[in-house]
């Protein structure tokens, strides 16, 4: 497919768009309001448990509605933008995310929170296809694995600074205030982006797949659903059995229907491409590991080690501090140019492993333990996270960038979704399995608690199913590296042959 005027206006002959830099501080800007609230909910957790009596599975679909309402909708948000407007797109998801975050911020029951976050997820899922099609289009291609590089750090470091942000604006206001801190922001980057970042688009690109992205957000939100609930109905309920098969059919017919009609939101035939199997497999388990795990350590370190929200968001912040040295100081890039995508991703992704073996097995004897767990998870997502984000939108035709960025957005999304589901399921059931009459949440439990003795032994207690759903977790990671190097490195072996 050819390139359009709009597109090759954007890239001038003697190199990229003269305010490529400032562009991308700005498109960055706003990719780092929408990846905040992937996390700064996690330390809001005993504030909503109190104040809106929350129960655990509540927890659980507050941070899923949005991570997935944006999955389901990010392919077809990089279609519209490819064939609509890049620059249009992004004002759209910037308003809506800053209506979204005034409606969740003034929330007062679980309900109107749930439904105000599954709203956000609707404005992040614009911003987020847009924010790389947009990078990939103002840069060279010899600057774009820089450009793509600090983009991925960006993603990474609001990842891991949500529960910092979200522990300082709670150590001072209620908990609705970490849901208007966006507003500002929101509002800073609507002028940004109308008055620097030019309009792009592919006129004669494909038409959104409204039919695919219904299937593709109904089979996830099952999915998930039956996860969640597995823990407190029994995993061969009616409940859970109901959904679990619901999530097959739909997903296996969005797999047919993507398959089979001339615009796709997912062309299947990607898969056949070894380089970008690889890195989406990457993607999906090194957010499944540590999507989930952050989700679960927030909470181990408030409820069982007594930590406030400012002091539990101080201690994960070594997370990413490690990723702004590593990326912003240009080490990261240097390490994986010297070593190869393949090996860099092997890498990143065994010291996120061994990170996570470190929480799970070492935080029993003190911080120091979970320090060593936090400092190798952020130099391992450093590390892979650029390279894997590179090499999925390397192997996406340039005309397609929207599309290339919703399925980077879909894998990771999907990935934390999904992991925040499973181990947050594995640590309710080893939890209901040492406290058979406890409460459906911690707190709930504690509050129950009759003695000195039986506190200690619930908190006793979560603090194995911590330990079990974060190893769990570790497996994951190291698997996901290992098929990834291995597939990358079957691709680079059939491309110089």
């Amino acid at each position: 497919m050819s390139t359009s005027p709009q597109e090759k206006a954007l890239v001038p002959a003697q190199g990229g768009h003269p305010q490529r830099w400032l562009i991308l501080g700005v498109i960055c800007l706003a990719q780092l309001t929408v990846l905040l609230d992937n996390t700064i909910l996690n330390v809001a957790i005993p504030s909503l448990t109190s104040e809106l009596g929350a129960a655990t599975s509540d927890i659980q679909w507050m941070i899923n509605a949005y991570s997935l309402v944006q999955s389901g909708l990010l392919l077809t948000a990089g279609s519209a933008a490819d064939r609509y407007g890049r620059k249009k797109m992004l004002v759209t998801g910037l308003a809506l995310f800053g209506i979204g975050s005034l409606v969740a911020g003034l929330a007062d029951s679980s309900g109107q929170l749930i439904a105000a976050r599954a709203g956000m997820g609707v404005g992040g899922a614009l911003l987020m296809t847009t924010t790389l099609a947009v990078a990939m289009q103002i840069f060279t291609p010899e600057e774009q694995p820089k450009a793509i590089g600090i983009w991925a750090a960006v993603n990474s470091l609001g990842f891991a600074t949500g529960p910092l942000i979200g522990g300082f604006m709670l150590n001072h206001f209620w908990w609705g205030a970490i849901f208007l801190i966006n507003l500002p922001v929101a509002a800073l980057g609507l002028v940004a982006v109308v008055a620097l970042v030019p309009e792009s688009k592919n006129p004669q690109g494909d038409r959104p797949d409204l039919f695919g992205a219904l299937l593709s957000t109904i089979g996830m939100s099952s999915l998930v659903f039956a996860i969640i609930s597995g823990p407190e109905h029994g995993w061969t309920s009616g409940r859970v059995l109901v959904s679990a098969a619901v999530a097959v059919v739909v997903l296996a017919g969005f797999a047919y229907w993507e398959s089979r009609i001339p615009y796709p939101m997912l062309d299947m035939h990607f898969f056949r491409n070894r380089r970008f199997t690889g890195a989406v497999a990457g993607a999906v388990l090194i957010t499944f590991g540590m999507g989930g795990s952050l989700f679960l350590l927030t909470q181990h370190m408030q409820f069982v080690l007594g930590y406030g929200p400012l002091e539990a968001g101080l201690r994960t912040a070594p997370l990413a501090l490690m990723i702004v040295v590593l990326n912003f100081t240009g080490l990261s890039a240097k390490w994986s140019g010297r070593l190869g995508t393949p090996v860099s991703i092997g890498l990143g992704m065994t010291a996120m492993a061994a990170g996570l073996v470190s929480i799970a097995t070492l935080t029993e004897h003190g911080y120091p333990g979970t320090l060593l767990g936090l400092v190798l998870i952020g130099a391992g997502a450093a590390i892979a996270s650029p390279a894997m984000a590179h090499a999925i939108m390397s192997s996406i035709p340039p005309e397609k960038a929207g599309v290339g960025a919703g399925i980077n957005g879909t894998v990771a999304e999907f990935g934390q979704g999904l992991g925040v589901a499973v181990l947050g399921a594995v640590l309710n059931s080893r939890f209901a399995a040492l406290i058979p009459v406890a409460a459906s949440s911690l707190p709930g439990a504690l509050a129950g608690a009759g003695s000195v003795e039986e506190r200690a032994r619930i908190t006793d207690a979560f603090a194995s199913g911590l330990e079990t759903s974060q190893l769990v977790g570790a497996v994951a990671v190291l698997a996901g590296g290992v098929v990834a190097a291995a597939l990358l490195r079957r691709a680079e072996r059939a491309e110089s042959a």
